[in-house]
């Protein structure tokens, strides 16, 4: 009932609203129009384009960078805070349209277009941008507004990106359930099924790139945060490398596992802005070793036939548990067969061996706080100490008990025996993946990124069911993506599939996600935030 009463709201848009934003679109190439009497460029649809559309469209001047951003600011006026009320902006950039205004002159003057000419860029809370406040999620950082941009956001602004806006995430990215901190009140929604979760911690990010409210969004994922929202609302996301992209600059959970990364609608414009933002940062000597690992183009890899002749195998271990939801193995099953049908051979099972027994007793490695209050004093934010933060008071009721747990745990170095045995650990297990890859001819593990579909927002029974991310690329440091597989419950609920792969295969992964993206077409856009221009 509250679904169909908010899908309806939707609709009830304001009229003067939705006649503006269609003339301010449809009337963007009249200034350049040979005669009065010529009829204007047609209305440019954002909902579901993607970078090489809109570059086309400014190219052929049926749009502008101006108009782009409006139409996308259009959306987000209509269904973020009113209709559906998404809630997952957290800060719009003021300076959005005056960076489209100077970028439209630059194409007007004839310059080159970079990779991400004008593309409205959503970037998640706990990325630094300068000049406009940087929360992860939290009140105690509300006054918090960086001089500097994180490595990844100035990457994406000289490849002539625009920040449009901030946007919610999990309090510092401690859930991979749900969306909800101290900085924006209430829940961020899925926009597919608004009682539903958009899983954690990158959900807004993901919320707003499936409803459309920008081109393509930044992300962060340490366990899941990524991958699961990416899955939960019909997406692309893929967690590279560790150490193809830079962290500097990302408010930290944990340190050994943190990843940087895109979350899109399409294989192709997750390729382009991976491209953009991976490579070495002197800031964070872990990306020294993508030395020799980038390849020209990620996007020279996406090829329809790319599944011919693979072999996939099963990780049955990743998923396959009492728990899982029938619907969701059912569209599993069902992608096997769309895998085969595209040239790929199954080898099912296909289980990793001799993976090491995680080591006890070894004393600490890093740990929240340490890495928290390292970044804070280096970033130079106005709070500097756990302890600040907590007896601040400024923060979700939900999330005390890991504040209080973290101020209380040991933490060391990275030259600590805890982080020595955590880093024979990781290598250990990561050689077992590789073995069992080498021993099955294996390109590629497959799974369900999630068992279970996107949960009910409150419903305490959840808990973790269905996250199948947080072992094998974590852990290893390897990659997987996330590509659409389908919806559940009568085509309401999205699932994904992922992907998992070598180091530095991230070309290899494009390819067979892109080649199965292109043979199915399961990614369709949400029912509650449908076109303005209609």
């Amino acid at each position: 009932m509250r679904l169909q009463t908010r899908a309806k709201t939707a609709g009830q848009l304001s009229f003067f609203l939705l006649i503006a934003r269609v003339l301010t679109v449809a009337l963007i190439g009249a200034s350049d129009s040979p005669g009065a009497n010529e009829l204007p460029a047609a209305p440019f649809h954002v909902e579901e384009t993607t970078i090489a559309q809109i570059h086309t469209a400014f190219r052929t001047k049926q749009l502008t960078c101006r108009g782009l951003v409006e139409a996308y600011l259009a959306r987000i006026d209509a269904y973020d805070k009113q209709g559906p009320s998404i809630n997952a902006v957290v800060l719009l950039n003021p300076d959005a349209l005056k960076t489209a205004d100077e970028l439209d002159a630059r194409m007007k003057a004839g310059t080159a277009m970079r990779a991400l000419e004008c593309i409205p860029v959503i970037v998640k809370d706990n990325y630094e941008t300068k000049g406009l406040r940087t929360t992860a999620g939290s009140q105690s950082l509300a006054n918090f507004i960086p001089t500097r941009d994180a490595f990844v956001v100035q990457k994406i602004k000289d490849a002539g990106a625009i920040v449009l806006f901030k946007s919610n995430m999990a309090e510092f990215a401690f859930t991979p359930l749900e969306t909800v901190g101290s900085i924006l009140p209430g829940y961020t929604f899925n926009p597919y099924a608004l009682n539903h979760t958009t899983a954690g911690s990158s959900g807004g990010t993901a919320a707003s790139v499936a409803a459309n409210f920008g081109a393509v969004g930044l992300g962060t994922d340490t366990g899941n945060s990524i991958r699961g929202p990416s899955s939960h609302q019909s997406l692309v996301g893929i967690r590279s490398t560790m150490g193809l992209v830079s962290r500097m600059g990302v408010v930290p959970l944990n340190f050994l596992a943190d990843i940087a990364g895109p979350i899109t609608r399409t294989v192709e414009d997750a390729a382009v802005v991976l491209q953009v933002i991976a490579g070495p940062d002197p800031a964070d000597p872990v990306t020294q070793s993508s030395a020799g690992h980038i390849p020209p183009s990620y996007t020279s890899f996406l090829k329809k036939d790319a599944l011919k002749g693979v072999r996939l195998g099963v990780l049955h271990a990743a998923y396959d548990r009492p728990s899982a939801d029938t619907e969701v193995l059912a569209l599993f099953k069902a992608s096997l067969a769309e895998l085969k049908a595209a040239g790929a051979e199954i080898v099912d099972p296909a289980a990793v061996d001799g993976l090491p027994v995680r080591p006890q007793n070894t004393g600490p490695c890093r740990g929240f706080k340490y890495d928290l209050e390292h970044y804070l004093a280096e970033a130079g934010a106005p709070v500097k100490t756990l302890d600040e933060i907590i007896k601040s008071g400024n923060f979700h009721p939900t999330i005390r008990r890991r504040l209080e747990s973290a101020q209380t745990t040991d933490d060391a170095g990275d030259d600590s025996p805890g982080c020595q045995a955590a880093r024979d650990y990781r290598k250990k297990f990561g050689d077992a993946v590789l073995a069992t890859m080498t021993t099955l001819k294996l390109d590629a593990f497959i799974y369900p990124t999630w068992s279970n579909p996107p949960a009910i927002i409150g419903d305490v029974r959840f808990n973790l069911a269905g996250d199948n991310s947080q072992v094998y690329a974590p852990t290893t440091g390897f990659p997987a993506i996330t590509v659409p597989m389908g919806f559940t419950r009568g085509g309401a609920l999205p699932a994904g599939l992922t992907i998992f792969g070598r180091p530095w295969d991230e070309g290899r992964l494009f390819a067979l996600a892109y080649a199965y993206e292109q043979a199915t077409h399961h990614r369709k856009p949400p029912p509650t935030t449908p076109s303005l221009l209609r």
